[in-house]
């Protein structure tokens, strides 16, 4: 049998789980969650971004309004993101108005409060993020996106209680 290549623009045809025993993995597990991750990045931004936002925004901005008021340190530890990822992140939301990072309870800490302009924003984006939600879960299916959920956080929950090899 001949075999044919594909051209450069037809789209790579989906792995096959094998059946019976389980199949080893196979390829780089960080490429393959960063490749997902920037797609699925991708369809919530271009939803979300009506409302003027990014999704990492939007996610930010979401967790301060449910948490805060907040410590810098307790937000990043929700969020699964180092401090000086969240300090990056949070500049453009306090640019905005829509986020302060003022004093807290002693000299040395620091909160971080949605303002009422945040609240605002993020109910208007709350919106387009349900509609990027409900779309990606309709492309995918709802019982797989539930399973993808359910293997997310069963992976962070071991990645977080075992010491690295």
């Amino acid at each position: 049998m001949q075999r044919t290549s594909r051209t450069a623009s037809a789209p790579p045809k989906p792995a096959r789980p094998k059946t019976g025993a389980a199949a080893a993995p196979a390829g780089c597990s960080s490429l393959k969650l960063r490749q997902l991750s920037r797609r699925v990045s991708q369809h919530f931004d271009h939803v979300v971004c009506a409302a003027g936002l990014k999704t990492t925004q939007y996610s930010l901005l979401s967790h301060v309004v449910r948490l805060g008021p907040i410590r810098p340190g307790d937000l990043a530890d929700a969020m699964e993101m180092d401090a000086s990822t969240l300090t990056r992140n949070l500049q453009p939301l306090v640019t905005q108005g829509w986020v302060e990072v003022g004093p807290g309870d002693d000299g040395r800490s620091r909160v971080v409060t949605a303002t009422d302009a945040g609240r605002a924003k993020r109910a208007q984006a709350q919106l387009e993020w349900k509609r990027a939600q409900l779309t990606f879960n309709r492309r995918i299916g709802d019982a797989r996106v539930a399973r993808l959920h359910a293997l997310i956080d069963e992976c962070l929950a071991l990645l977080n209680t075992t010491p690295d090899a």
